[in-house]
């Protein structure tokens, strides 16, 4: 199907010479393509404007007075917002390989030395549009859907925020008929209300959940430099002290350095580690691990457990808000945290993924670009 889309601003291309008739030339061949055409007769004037304008590209004449073209290109990529504008060196001389691969090496994205055929600069010209609306179109659509997601993310918190009064109330009031008129309901109306209690604290705690799901993705990412290594040991510590009477075989990787939000990183190793800790409970021998390793030269942490493991045909599922892979009866939870940790690792630009057996346990191993582990 044809994409009939129309960009709201038509793009712009900047001609740089210093001679009149060069412009015009360029200006005859280009004014029937969709675009806005701005003429610069030196190095000083194109600046100007760049200062006003956001350029698809440059057409730039190498020699000029007061500022050649290899010196307007310099200038270009030093500025943040033309560093990455293309532009395509059009010159009559310095047709010398060595000269051209100087413009390369200024950041030319191309080279026609004059004379030229009118298509080739045409084709050329019409390249880089197409490249920039591109570009442009999912810039927008990336603006698009960022702001879909923060306004999901704000219903999901208002509706789960206001669920929570009427679940008390429905608590509340089962355990005031309970306590009222145990007499009148009978042991079986009894046993309804305890179900309906039982479920709205079930809910209560899905709502919490989702609370905290959409409070990690809502807050600021505030990184630094800490031991991720020490970390996961602190919240292996706080999770024996649920259970201290259980016997347990923990493994701890050598100290590593992160750059990365420490709260948000605790609540990956301790909705990672929480569920070692459970999937592990029904084990003889159990055995929790926190590592790193490399994985196509790139540096993965993992946490590996001995425990009851998951079929991987069901793998896709993991990561889904409220998608479990295991029966309530069997191994108690929301079904929320998984979704957390793939939110909070999203969000340092890493991956997360997991290799496991039914009955061998699992190994989840997530990456932190821009915070690889070093040995301290």
């Amino acid at each position: 199907m044809h994409d009939t889309r129309v960009l709201l601003t038509k793009p712009k291309i900047l001609m740089v010479d210093d001679k009149p008739e060069n412009l015009l030339v360029l200006e005859r061949l280009l004014r029937h393509l969709p675009v806005e055409l701005y003429r610069a007769a030196s190095g000083n004037e194109a600046l100007m404007l760049t200062l006003h304008h956001d350029f698809a590209l440059a057409l730039l004449d190498i020699q000029m007075p007061e500022m050649d073209g290899y010196e307007l290109a310099e200038l270009l990529r030093q500025e943040e917002k033309t560093a990455k504008m293309p532009f395509i060196f059009v010159s009559a001389i310095y047709t010398e390989h060595i000269n051209i691969f100087h413009g390369y090496e200024k950041g030319a994205f191309s080279y026609i030395v004059k004379p030229f055929k009118p298509e080739v600069l045409l084709n050329k010209v019409k390249l880089f549009i197409d490249m920039y609306e591109h570009e442009q179109e999912l810039h927008r659509r990336t603006e698009e859907l960022e702001a879909a997601n923060k306004e999901l993310e704000a219903f999901s918190y208002s509706v789960s925020h206001d669920l929570r009064a009427p679940l008390r109330a429905i608590d509340g009031f089962s355990q005031a008929l309970m306590e009222d008129y145990n007499d009148k309901l009978g042991e079986v109306g009894c046993d309804y209300l305890t179900r309906v209690r039982a479920a709205a604290q079930r809910m209560g705690t899905l709502i919490d959940a989702l609370l905290k799901l959409s409070r990690i993705s809502r807050a600021g990412l505030n990184r630094s430099a800490f031991d991720i290594s020490a970390l996961a040991e602190s919240v292996l510590a706080d999770i024996r002290e649920s259970d201290p009477r259980r016997e347990i075989d923990v493994e701890i990787g050598a100290s590593a350095m992160v750059q990365a939000d420490p709260h948000l990183i605790r609540a990956v190793l301790e909705n990672l580690l929480n569920n070692a800790w459970k999937y592990s409970g029904k084990c003889e021998v159990t055995k929790i691990e926190f590592g790193l390793c490399v994985h196509n030269n790139e540096t993965c942490y993992f946490v590996r457990d001995k425990g009851a493991g998951f079929d991987m045909a069901y793998a896709d599922k993991l990561f889904g808000a409220f998608q479990r892979l295991h029966k309530e009866q069997e191994y108690p939870g929301t079904g929320i945290g998984l979704a957390t940790v793939q939110r909070i690792v999203h969000r340092h630009g890493g991956r997360i993924w997991a290799q496991a057996a039914v009955g061998e346990g699992a190994t989840f191993y997530f990456t932190l670009p821009n915070g690889e582990g070093q040995g301290a």
